[in-house]
Parts: C-alpha cells; structure tokens; sequence
C-alpha cells in the first residue's frame, strides 16, 4: 500500500477524483462545445469519478449548469447553449487564485459564497478562441489546476492557422499554398481604397494558384466562417463572413485530392496514432462545411480506403505534427492526398470534436479503443501530468 493510501483511516475512504467539465464559451463554436461537452458527461464513469459541470456563456460568466447530457444535444436542427441549461442567471463559478488550492467557489449577488469543493482535473471541451487557444490553459496553469489536453502554446498554435502552418513548415511537414491577410492591409489602402494592397495580394496569388481559393478565419474551427471563392467578384462578401469570426483572415489555394484524417492520443509510452479516415465528397455541399459536419452529419469512411503504406505515412506524420507543436493528450490531424500521391497536412485540432460519432472518436473505435475509454484515458493522462513546465 502507498503511503499516500496508507494515511486513509477507515472512517475516510479515498474519494474519487473530482473532474469539472468546462465548456460554452465566448466563441462561435459555443454550441458546439456544448453538445461536446453532453457527450462527454454521458460518458464519464460515475463510479470512477465525481463530476462538476461547469458551462461559459456567450458574454463569459462561468455558470453552473444542469448534469442532463440530454438536453445539450443539436435537436430538430436547433443548437443548445449555456444559458439554456444554467442554473442561475447571476450566479458565478470562480476558479482558485491561489495554485496550493483547489477548491472552487460559487457566488451570487447578495449571497454568502458557496464552496464547491476541489476540483482534481479541468475537461476543457471549449472550441475556438477564449478557451482553445491557450488563454483558458493559462488561466488553470495559474490556478495550479491540472487539466486534459494540449498546454498554453501548443493550444495557441493549433488555433491560429497561420503560425500552425509556420512551425509545421519549420519542422519539414508538407503544407499547401497560403496567404495571410492581417486586417490592417484588408482596411487600408493606397489612396484611400479599402483593401487595395491586400484584393492585389490575393488575386497575384490565384495567378499563381488557380482559383477557386478558400477564406478562411486564422482562429475558427468547426468549418466557422470559411468560404469557397470562385473570382475576384466574391471576394469581398467572402472576407466579410469569415471576419465576422476573426479580423485575420488566411487564403488557402485549392488542393485537389482525397481529405485524410488521423487522431493522435498520448498514451503511457508516448503519443500514437489511430486508424486513419477518409471524408468523401459532400454532394449535398460546395465542401466540408459546418452544415455538412454538424447538422446534416456527413459521415466519414473509417478506416480510410488507403493502402499500408498511405496508412503508414498518414500516422507517422500525424505523430510528427503532434510533436511538432509539442501538443499533449490529442490531437486530429487533418491532411490532403494530392493526385500525385503526397500527404499535405491542412491543419491540427487540439480539441476536435468530440461527440461519439465525431471523426476523432470514431478513428479511436475502429484502432480498438472506444468511447468511454477514450475519455478516461484524457483524464488519467491529465492527471498524471503536472501543470507548470514540463
């Protein structure tokens, strides 16, 4: 027996680890999160660990939200929300400052806060900017709070395309053409125009490319805000969309050939990737879009219809892309396979969508690992690693 169990007197059985569910949040992937977060409460075990939901709303105020994985789905094409299932409309969750503690507070105007009690682990089941990116990781490494998932700059880089693509390129990762358009060039230009540098930028680079390109926000997930642009004619409605999520804004030249898919997860001995799978063409759709992932549940093929070694090399350069960004817990790694026959990777999601027939946990059912285990695997990873640097 441990000293650690050994200090238990059988009057005090050893209590199960506490895992907060985090989730909501200030982005345009809010919903998302939410029906993330439902899947993950239906799968964590009860018998192994104490839960405390914990969802952001829209305006950022940390609530404490109804344990009903049942009414965080998409139903009848509607989209849940925080504030749907919020058990105040005041009320707070407040993390510790200090990092020896990790007991976390509810407060209400007028009222004597409540102790929740500690919390032993964070799952951040945010997508998108104020919660994948780096800034709630930061928050829980101040808190002294360990938590599941990829730390503060691997969290940073997976959510901004355009440094994503530069550490890849550094490493020797294959990535497709691209151009990024700060806003200050979209909103200035010479003589006053709006734009002009930056509409001349990016017709140069379809000269260069071809068009059609794709616009896209640098820190949006869930397919948010992308569009396909045919001619100079779109550009402006199409720029537009995506800066309704993100002022910078990458332009990506089309690739032609097969979307791949691999997930990553840490394991004991080191990172390992899954079984890869193959998004085939959306009839119904220009492209992969959030209509095609999330409401009209376009489905993937997996195991992908790759030969061994395709199979080989997609894993092997999922790892590497994992390493590259020196992500920790999972990641998917999202790739082309030209018609030449090469692997180019597009990007990586740090926290991709995790529902159970979501892409990343459908590749893990198929490598032999399933839904329930895949999550308790994140959260014995999580509790194993220490926060602070490492």
């Amino acid at each position: 027996m441990s000293s650690e169990n050994s200090s238990q007197s059988p009057e005090q059985p050893l209590r199960k680890p506490r895992v907060a569910v985090v989730f909501g949040g200030r982005s345009s992937e809010h919903a998302i999160s939410v029906v993330t977060a439902g899947a993950v409460l239906g799968a964590i075990d009860r018998t192994k660990y104490d839960v405390l939901p914990i969802g952001i709303t829209t305006d950022g105020r940390w609530a404490l939200t109804a344990d009903d994985p049942g009414r965080m789905a998409i139903a009848d094409r509607a989209l849940p929300s925080v504030e749907q299932i919020a058990e105040s409309t005041e009320g707070g969750v407040l993390l510790p400052l200090d990092p020896g503690s990790r007991e976390v507070v509810y407060s209400e105007p007028g009222s004597v806060p409540k102790v929740l009690g500690d919390v032993d682990v964070v799952f951040p089941m945010l997508h998108g900017p104020y919660g994948e990116d780096g800034t709630l990781q930061g928050l829980l490494e101040l808190s002294g709070i360990p938590y599941v998932g990829a730390g503060v700059l691997a969290s940073a880089v997976g959510q901004d395309k355009e440094y994503m693509k530069r550490v890849f390129t550094s490493f020797g990762l294959p990535v497709g053409p691209y151009l990024v358009i700060r806003p200050r060039e979209w909103e200035q230009g010479p003589a006053g125009a709006e734009g002009a540098d930056a509409r001349k930028k990016i017709v140069d680079f379809a000269a260069e490319h071809g068009w059609p390109l794709f616009v896209k926000p640098a820190r949006a997930g869930s397919s948010m805000g992308i569009s396909k642009v045919d001619g100079p004619a779109d550009l402006d409605e199409a720029i537009a969309e995506a800066q309704r999520h993100d002022p910078k804004i990458v332009i990506e030249a089309l690739l032609r050939g097969r979307e791949i898919e691999c997930g990553v997860l840490e394991f004991e001995e080191g990172p390992r990737a899954s079984l890869p799978a193959e998004i085939p063409p959306v009839t119904a759709h220009d492209f992969y879009d959030f209509e095609a992932k999330y409401i009209d549940s376009a489905a993937g093929l997996v195991p992908a219809p790759l030969t061994e070694a395709q199979t080989a090399e997609v894993q092997r350069l999922a790892v590497e892309a994992f390493d590259a960004a020196s992500c920790e817990g999972l990641v998917r790694a999202d790739f082309f396979l030209t018609e030449e026959g090469e692997f180019v990777i597009n990007e990586i999601n740090t926290m991709p969508g995790f529902t159970p027939i979501s892409m990343y946990p459908r590749m893990w059912q198929e490598s032999g690992v399933s839904y329930p285990e895949l999550v308790d695997r994140l959260i014995q990873a999580a509790l194993r690693r220490p926060t602070g640097l490492r």
